[in-house]
């Protein structure tokens, strides 16, 4: 009989392969475009092997950014438990191959009722997030708790992409890797984040920092109101982020409005 993976067991190993990809960004020489496909770099793809071996020796299915699906047992969800670890071996590596330290390692574990546990961890100053559904946020085993800011007057707000028009912040930023632009509204360095001005993210790109952000408190939805859960490489979204639910539905509100409403 297969014994369940309790919630512990599944992050110590998602915590084992972010660790794998620091192990072998330490040794990495060339950290410039692969020339493989557009925007991809040597660490994205040195990074996604070492993820990915530990993920399948554990029995996961593996939606990885760089590597597609591999480990399935039904289309879209598969591995040990119906888990499926939704894999950004390298969130912001444009940052990585610039030397901006502002990129992580992202790491969401899914099964039949969404994210269950996540693990991201910044690869540059080694800071970590978890969080596990239901059971609160943390970085570097500090418990989370978002800045509580309601009013997007008084927001600093984080964008991936940029708006067509001003919407209302008081400061705004572009950081450039989204998993930690959202565990950064889990901690209160920001009070929001959002996707705008045409630009739009794979699943990789903010399952983990949504799932730590969540269970810190904060709010994250798709501006146009979509499920934010899905399991497919084609697949795109726009998340939105409050430190509340006040502050995310006048940040959604504001976003919608910039381009002329949903399906404008």
């Amino acid at each position: 009989m297969v014994v369940r993976m309790d919630d512990g067991e599944l992050l110590s190993v998602l915590n084992e392969a972010a660790d794998a990809v620091t192990r072998t960004l330490a040794s990495l020489d060339d950290w410039g475009l692969a020339g493989t496909r557009a925007g991809q770099y040597h660490s994205d793809l040195a990074a996604d092997a070492a993820a990915v071996a530990v993920l399948r020796d554990a029995g996961l299915a593996v939606l990885s950014e760089e590597s597609g699906i591999s480990g399935e047992d039904v289309p879209g969800m598969g591995g040990r438990d119906g888990l499926t670890v939704v894999l950004d071996p390298v969130d912001g590596s444009t940052n990585a191959s610039r030397g901006i330290p502002w990129f992580a390692t992202s790491l969401c574990a899914v099964d039949g009722d969404g994210a269950r546990a996540a693990v991201v961890l910044n690869q540059a100053s080694g800071v970590r997030y978890q969080a596990v559904r239901g059971g609160g946020a943390t970085r570097d085993g500090t418990n989370l708790v978002t800045s509580g800011t309601t009013r997007l007057g008084e927001a600093i707000i984080a964008f991936s992409g940029y708006p067509a028009r001003y919407l209302g912040w008081s400061q705004y930023r572009g950081l450039g890797a989204a998993a930690l632009d959202l565990c950064a509204v889990a901690d209160g360095t920001l009070d929001g984040y959002a996707v705008v001005g045409g630009s739009a993210l794979g699943a990789w790109d903010y399952l983990g920092g949504m799932l730590v952000c969540t269970e810190a408190g904060g709010t994250v939805g798709d501006a146009s109101g979509r499920e934010l859960v899905v399991l497919s490489h084609g697949e795109r979204r726009t998340p939105v982020a409050g430190a509340t639910a006040a502050l995310h539905h006048a940040l959604v509100e504001a976003v919608r409005d910039s381009v002329g409403g949903p399906g404008a």
